[in-house]
């Protein structure tokens, strides 16, 4: 039982690590679509789904331990780790409960940042199209894409500016 709960704590301890490097890197992605730098902006893009990808993985490992530890303790594998609390020692639990905690927090802030990236990179992408419309009114036809939303066809390949001559 006294390593369980180490086990139990580093495998938190990794996703609360995980969930901060994704903060951080929305946060930087946020910084360089207000700075208006593109490359940055995509470069970012493959590090946050690098980060994703890694989040998960330690999820599932900790999700994985916490469904045997459940077994162990006759408890159905679906049971939350709050829910499996009271068969830590006593001392530990006020640990394990702020580490899930934490966790919740940085999964709210994570969200919340996202949502507002992703609102950004639509604004960023809706001016573009405004911008090109102006320019080239008669490249762009709206029509309705099957989900009911406007989306734009019929876009010609043709050079936005010609050389005079």
């Amino acid at each position: 039982m006294n390593s369980e709960w180490k086990i139990v704590a580093d495998a938190l301890r990794q996703e609360i690590a995980d969930y901060g490097g994704l903060l951080h890197l929305f946060e930087e992605q946020q910084r360089y679509l207000f700075a208006r730098n593109p490359d940055a902006v995509l470069r970012l893009s493959g590090e946050i789904e690098t980060q994703v990808r890694q989040l998960h993985e330690a999820r599932r490992n900790r999700e994985a331990f916490v469904a045997a530890f459940a077994i162990e303790n006759n408890e159905l594998p679906t049971a939350t780790l709050r829910a499996l609390l009271p068969h830590f020692a006593l001392d530990v639990r006020p640990l394990l409960e702020a580490l899930i905690s934490e966790i919740n927090v940085l999964i709210h802030r994570v969200r919340r940042v996202s949502r507002h990236n992703h609102s950004l990179l639509a604004r960023t992408v809706e001016a573009q199209q405004e911008l090109l419309r102006q320019l080239r009114p008669d490249a762009f036809t709206q029509t309705y894409a099957p989900t009911g939303r406007v989306s734009l066809s019929g876009v010609r390949p043709e050079p936005a500016f010609k050389v005079a001559g």
